[in-house]
């Protein structure tokens, strides 16, 4: 019970703290949404090339759009707690009653719920500009995208707590991150990519999570990528939160 009204009270001041500069989950969309006006368009004329998965070209880029703001929107998340560890206010929280549980599952609620109206706004675009997809796809899609938001918040929130600084910690997520982009097939279908590109791309998460996001936008659930893709990125969330926890529990100590 306790548990609960921490977890109510740190959330509602986490979602209220985000709303006071709604702004910022719009700047998050702007490069997700340049790609969808500027870039997708151009797969059109890919649509009949050999390997270019079926659908059709916003039914191939949107899904690769939703995986980029789980990506980027929750990545940065820890951007945020660097401040409030400078400013004081993550060690006036440590002192608390409330538990170090409470207050990382918190952060990362705010950051799935930013990042969940991003993808729905997001998808919103995307129909307008054409897209047809299955409607309990689009659901199982969106389930995929929170796991990945609470796998790179958690790393985020460590890294935070880890480096203190906004510069280091800018280093460390672009090095990772755009590695991790490139090599998922996000812009362009793997399939199109040579071999060599294709075994790297092979231990790359994201690009399980691609192809199945792909998958179920066109009904498509038997797709062996779906449950590849629960089951590293489920994996890798779950040791991610520990990383975090642990790492808020030792900031405490």
């Amino acid at each position: 019970m306790r548990f609960a009204s921490d977890f109510s009270v740190l959330f509602g001041r986490a979602i209220k703290g985000s709303l006071r500069n709604p702004v910022w989950l719009f700047i998050g969309m702007f490069q997700p949404v340049l790609y969808l006006l500027l870039f997708a368009p151009l797969l059109k004329g890919l649509s009949g090339v050999p390997g270019f998965p079926a659908g059709g070209a916003y039914a191939v880029f949107t899904p690769g759009l939703l995986v980029m703001l789980a990506l980027f929107t929750t990545a940065f998340a820890g951007f945020g707690l660097v401040e409030h560890i400078r400013s004081g206010l993550v060690e006036r929280l440590l002192v608390t009653p409330a538990s170090r549980l409470s207050i990382l599952l918190a952060l990362l609620a705010r950051d799935v719920s930013v990042l969940i109206a991003q993808s729905v706004i997001a998808l919103g675009m995307a129909a307008l500009l054409g897209l047809e997809a299955s409607l309990a796809g689009l659901l199982v899609t969106l389930v995929l995208m929170v796991v990945t938001g609470l796998l790179m918040a958690s790393c985020s929130y460590a890294l935070a707590m880890l480096l203190k600084r906004e510069d280091a910690m800018a280093s460390v997520l672009n090095t990772v991150a755009t590695p991790l982009m490139l090599l998922s097939g996000i812009t362009l279908p793997l399939t199109l990519a040579p071999k060599i590109i294709q075994a790297i791309a092979s231990v790359n998460p994201l690009a399980y999570e691609v192809t199945a996001a792909r998958s179920l936008f066109l009904g498509n659930f038997a797709d062996s990528s779906l449950a590849v893709s629960f089951a590293l990125l489920g994996g890798l969330a779950v040791l991610a939160f520990w990383w975090a926890i642990r790492s808020l529990r030792k900031a405490a100590a």
